[in-house]
């Protein structure tokens, strides 16, 4: 994650609680035609846009120019704030189009080119948002840090585009170029000494498990489905190492991973990314970061781990296995 913990410390010091009215938001790019109502596609399935085509996810998905109108072009904030709020500056949150690169020619502003933006792109990030909302994650980005980041997962499996591919967006750094990211809901992972308080701030247990109980200040979450109930896909916490320290995580939600492999499928297909994350010699899952070498080098799925020593996201809970595995088979 882009250490959306401090915005979500301060929101919470504060006891600022974000509303759901919006502000109009001038767009820095052109919007996308809506489907024809007999070319609409029933949820599940949705579509994600690049270059200013639709391909088809099996999963459900909503577009920036769609409400609730997540639009990462917008330089404006996109929730009326309150007193004492801390808000970014109006202005762009991410570049519109690709710069040259590496001997690859600028992919233009509104560009309709998607070879050149295959060139540019080879890697899919994966972050977690501690936010444990969509909702909240963008407001935190757009509102609070004046970032992007072109995906948001919600804890129901709802995707969120927030811009076209073709933009770069300001979520990894050296990444960000070469890059498409995705930011999961997830409150994240934390050193074993303090997972454990800090973990049970944000989960209850019943009879079926636990589940993510949001507290009493977060306010609004967004949450598309009605009465969802975020449960992870494993039941217990999870521990592994990031940078050589131990950490601790619940996984992330059944839904999640079923919409992450869904769109991880069509960004393989539509950009050319092959399925699969570094790994070391003994084909584990890296927990460190890359070599500049290897990081230039590298085309697939990445986690944000894998880009920095300062990050541990998607943290030890995400089952990249899992993931590779759905993301490969055939959708039913």
């Amino acid at each position: 994650m882009l250490t959306l913990w401090e915005g979500l410390r301060r929101a919470a010091a504060l006891a600022l609680v974000a509303l759901a009215a919006c502000v109009t938001q001038p767009s820095l790019s052109e919007s996308v035609p809506p489907l024809p109502k007999n070319e609409r596609p029933e949820r599940p399935k949705g579509h994600i846009v690049a270059c200013g085509e639709r391909f088809a996810v099996d999963a459900p998905v909503v577009l920036w120019t769609e409400a609730p109108y997540y639009d990462a072009t917008s330089t404006t904030h996109r929730f009326n704030p309150k007193a004492g709020r801390v808000l970014a500056e109006e202005g762009p949150r991410l570049v519109l189009g690709r710069k040259e690169r590496d001997g690859i020619p600028t992919l233009q502003p509104n560009s309709g080119d998607l070879a050149l933006l295959r060139e540019h792109v080879t890697q899919f990030v994966l972050h977690y948002d501690v936010c444990a909302s969509s909702r909240r994650c963008f407001e935190v980005l757009q509102d609070m840090r004046g970032l992007s980041v072109h995906f948001l997962l919600d804890v129901d499996g709802t995707i969120y585009q927030t811009c076209d591919l073709r933009e770069t967006c300001w979520h990894a750094s050296q990444a960000n170029g070469r890059s498409v990211g995705v930011e999961i809901a997830n409150i994240g992972a934390y050193p074993v000494s303090s997972a454990a308080e800090t973990l049970e701030g944000w989960y209850s247990i019943d009879e079926e498990g636990p589940f993510l109980q949001y507290p009493p200040w977060y306010g609004e979450t967004g949450i598309r489905t009605p009465d969802f109930v975020a449960r992870p896909r494993q039941r217990e916490r999870v521990r592994g190492f990031a940078h050589g320290a131990e950490f601790e995580q619940y996984d992330f939600t059944p839904e999640q991973y079923a919409s992450l492999a869904a769109l991880s499928r069509t960004l393989s297909e539509v950009l050319d990314i092959p399925l699969e994350v570094p790994r070391d010699a003994e084909g584990r899952v890296r927990t460190d970061a890359l070599s500049d070498e290897e990081f230039r080098a590298w085309s697939g799925l990445i986690g944000h781990q894998q880009l920095t020593t300062r990050k541990t996201d998607p943290g030890p809970a995400f089952d990249w296995d899992h993931l590779i595995q759905r993301a490969g088979a055939v959708a039913p």
